[in-house]
């Protein structure tokens, strides 16, 4: 059975190998639009409000990892068909290495991680 792997674990194990990278995007859950469960947080309108919502959610994860923001017009949403949450490996090429299916079910670390070990493999021996 494979152990549970986190973002955080990714980070720490990783981050002097691999450049990490949070791009925050549109809620997924803001109680004016599709709500699971009220808690206080609206669909941003403005960059600020975006940015605000992102640095919270950056101190709550925890991840120890730097987030960047989307623009108001979901680009790297769009190109990267990131909603509501996808994990991906770039190559030093700028060619996606693994692209993780759709989140929730399809957020996956353990199989970023497999992925992660490989492209070090292949390209600096580990």
């Amino acid at each position: 059975m494979k152990q549970a792997v986190s973002l955080r674990d990714l980070y720490e194990g990783y981050h002097d190998r691999v450049q990490f990278l949070v791009v925050y995007i549109r809620e997924a859950h803001p109680d004016d639009g599709w709500s699971m469960k009220p808690k206080g947080i609206n669909d941003p309108k403005t960059m600020e409000e975006r940015r605000d919502l992102a640095g919270i959610c950056e101190t709550t994860m925890q991840y120890g990892i730097h987030t960047y923001v989307d623009e108001m017009d979901d680009a790297v949403m769009t190109a990267y068909a990131a909603w509501p949450e996808r994990l991906y490996l770039i190559g030093l090429d700028g060619k996606v290495v693994y692209a993780g299916d759709r989140g929730p079910w399809g957020f996956k670390p353990e199989e970023l991680k497999e992925a992660i070990d490989t492209l070090l493999v292949e390209t600096v021996g580990g």
